[in-house]
Formats: structure tokens, sequence, C-alpha cells
């Protein structure tokens, strides 16, 4: 990465303080159990006492990190949130140093993480005691150190910098089994990319896979890279079920710790009965069924949280990741490929993935994914810069119209969900 780069930390910082700002403020509200959290919450209260494997579906890491906010803040809301907080402000960051990293510019950077920051998918995880947000976290931030290991000036700062991206890819995975293929995205876009660049420089695919003379993750060839892209990942995945070799009743064991993973897959897999807030993945880019993880009165008052995206993000993606794929295709631009195709990879996980049912929040990483792909779409194509803000303020507008229902506000009355259900599958 060339010196001559801005830097961006002041950006980095501001952007850091406002979304931990905007996450946690009112966050103990409601100061009851929403949604999912009536899982992990009892799932991360029962870590803490060591009693025994529960909610065995899903990996131990983010179950992990709620029961040490219950241990730092006590058994109350805030001790269900406050990590999460931390999640979601990761997720802007991430956001922001991947689109910096594809570009080297601070104000593309800036826009993709504020789409990010008003997406309403980002706010609500960042408020509620789920593992999605821990999972989207680790593995923006983990892709965000795999591209900056690309940019390392020599082999061990490439090094260094793959090893810490394959590490948080892991911690992904030991979050939420969604982000495994991940992994192998990254590993095929390592491939592509050096093929790419030796195709432009005239070498052989030989010499694109070996270590020398690369403009891109220098001194790092590609089977050692991938190995140990792998093997790390897994390594610290395994390393999250630490706690259970200590339970009371039916402890882990090296001997039965692969063996757990097959009861994991097995439950993950059990036929479940219909809920009111299933949808399909073809329903999610348009956001055919949204979740309200909370609609009663609570604290007080009438209050609701719905788990929305916002209609400018999540839309307008849509049409920025078709013209990224075509001008992608049509010209060999690799970042614009690389940006469309964390949402393509993503989504496509969802829809090979043997689930029963699905559910919007499984839409939580290529939302994410969007804010990107807006980012690098206003920067490629050659649009008016106040086009650019004209979408950013109706972004803002948008997340300001449906706050009330995002983040547990008194509303009117048992009514006035009506004021945000905008569409008939939206109730």
């Amino acid at each position: 990465m060339s010196d001559a780069r801005p830097h961006p930390y002041r950006a980095a910082a501001a952007l850091a303080l406002l979304a931990q700002a905007l996450f946690s403020y009112r966050l103990t509200i409601p100061t009851k159990l929403m949604f999912d959290e009536t899982h992990y919450v009892p799932a991360a209260r029962t870590l803490i006492a060591l009693a025994g494997p529960t909610n065995i579906e899903h990996p131990l890491l983010a179950k992990e990190i709620i029961a040490c906010g219950i241990l730092l803040f006590g058994d109350t809301s805030l001790g269900w949130r406050f990590f999460s907080t931390l999640a979601g402000t990761g997720i802007v960051l991430g956001v922001f140093a991947i689109v910096w990293l594809m570009l080297g510019r601070v104000r593309p950077a800036v826009f993709g993480a504020l789409f990010a920051l008003f997406n309403g998918t980002v706010y609500v995880q960042a408020r509620i005691g789920m593992l999605d947000g821990f999972m989207a976290a680790f593995a923006i931030l983990g892709l965000a150190a795999l591209m900056w290991a690309m940019r390392g000036r020599t082999a061990a700062q490439a090094w260094s910098r793959w090893i810490l991206g394959a590490v948080l890819l892991g911690l992904s995975v030991a979050a939420k089994w969604a982000a495994a293929p991940l992994i192998a995205f990254a590993a095929i876009g390592f491939v592509l990319l050096r093929l790419h660049d030796a195709r432009n420089g005239g070498r052989s695919m030989f010499a694109a896979l070996n270590a020398g003379g690369h403009r891109h993750w220098p001194g790092m060839s590609a089977v050692p890279a991938i190995l140990a892209l792998g093997m790390v990942s897994v390594a610290v995945y395994f390393a999250t079920f630490a706690p259970a070799f200590f339970y009371t009743h039916d402890p882990l064991t090296f001997g039965t710790l692969f063996s757990f993973q097959q009861r994991m897959y097995d439950r993950q897999t059990l036929p479940l009965p219909p809920h009111p807030y299933q949808s399909d993945w073809w329903a999610w880019p348009i956001m055919l069924r949204p979740i309200w993880y909370l609609y009663e009165r609570v604290d007080g008052a009438q209050r609701g949280v719905l788990l929305i995206g916002n209609l400018a993000v999540l839309w307008g993606g849509l049409i920025a990741v078709a013209g990224c794929l075509y001008v992608a295709v049509r010209d060999r631009v690799p970042k614009l490929f690389a940006a469309a195709g964390l949402w393509v990879a993503s989504y496509l996980v969802w829809i090979v993935i043997p689930k029963k049912i699905g559910f919007f929040y499984y839409y939580y990483l290529p939302s994410i994914a969007l804010c990107i792909v807006l980012a690098v779409a206003f920067d490629r194509f050659a649009l008016p810069r106040r086009w650019e803000q004209i979408f950013l303020a109706v972004t803002i507008l948008i997340f300001a119209a449906f706050y009330p229902v995002l983040s547990a506000a008194p509303l009117p009355g048992p009514d006035s969900f009506r004021y945000w259900t905008w569409s008939p599958t939206w109730v």
C-alpha cells in the first residue's frame, strides 16, 4: 500500500464513536428477553454455571461472549446486549476498512460505513443478544484482514495479516456455522486474483501460484496460504469449545469433540414446526417477511422492534450488485467482482445449506455486503457526487422514519404497527 494514500484513522475513529453511541442509546429497553434471546441468554447462563451442554445446535463462542457480558454487567438487558453493540461497531469499521482497502480513498469508505450504520438490520442486531451479530462482525473484520494482507509490503506483513484474518474467520464460524463457506470463498478469491495478475503481467500459472514477484500478498505461495487459512481457522474454532471440557454434566473430551460436531449437525437439520415469521431465501432481498422481534406493552409503554433492512440500501443495493457484476464481467474489473461477489457468496450459502425453514435474519451478512457494493458502485460509475449524498440522505431519512420500531421507543398504542407495515406481509 503506497504511503501516499490518505490515512483513514480519524474518519474510522469518528465512525466508531458515532456507531457505538447510536447502538448504545437506550440499549437496556426492553428489559425483558426478546425473540431469540430466549434461547441464547439461558444458554449463556448455563455456560457460566458450566452445568452441561445446551442449545447444542450452535457453536459456543457467541454464547460465551454473551456470558461475559452477564459476568461484567449482571444478568440484565445491559449484560445480554453490551457486546452486541461492540460487534455492530466492528461491522461498521469492517465495512469502512474493506472499501478503503479496495479503493484507497476515504470518502467512499465513509459512505459505505454510513450505509451500514443506518441499515436497520445492523442497528437491530447490534442491540440484541443473538449469534448473528458476532458471526457477521468476525466475518467482515476477517475479510478486511485478508485484504490488508493483500496490501502488505513484505512477506512478514502479508503473512501476519493473513493469519489474523484466518483467526477472525475461525471465530466467525465459532459463532455460527453459516460463516464457514466464506473461508472457501476467500481461498478462491486469493487464487483468482493471483491468476488475474499473472495474466496481466504475462506470467505463467505456476508463477501465479508461487511466492515470488507478486504485487498482492507478497511472499505468499498459494498452497501454504490456503493451508494456513484452513488450519488456523479450524484450530481457532475448536479452541472455543474449551469451556465444554469443564461441564459438571456430560463434559466434552478430546475423544468426543469431533463426534459432538455430528450431534450439532443433526440438531441443525432436524425438521422444525412452521413459524409465523418463516420465509424462503428468495423472499429476503425484497424483504417480503421482516420479523417483529418485539411487539407488546413492556416497560410502561407499547413498544416494537422490527428487523427490517433500510429500503434504500437493500433495494438500491441490488441494482448496484447487478451493475457491478455486469461491468466486472465485461471489463474484467476485479474490484467490482469482489464487491458484488461478497454479496453473492454470503447469500448463496443460505440457498444451498440444508435448512428446513428460513428467516429474514439469515440475510444479515448479505445485507451488510450491499453497503460495500453501493459504496464501490457510486465510486466506480460516472455519477454526480450529489447523487451519492442524496442517496445517503434518503437512507438516513428512512432510518429515522423507522427508528421508533427499530429502537423499542414508546408507541402511541396497540395499533401503531400500522404506521410501519407498508406491506400486508410485514404485519
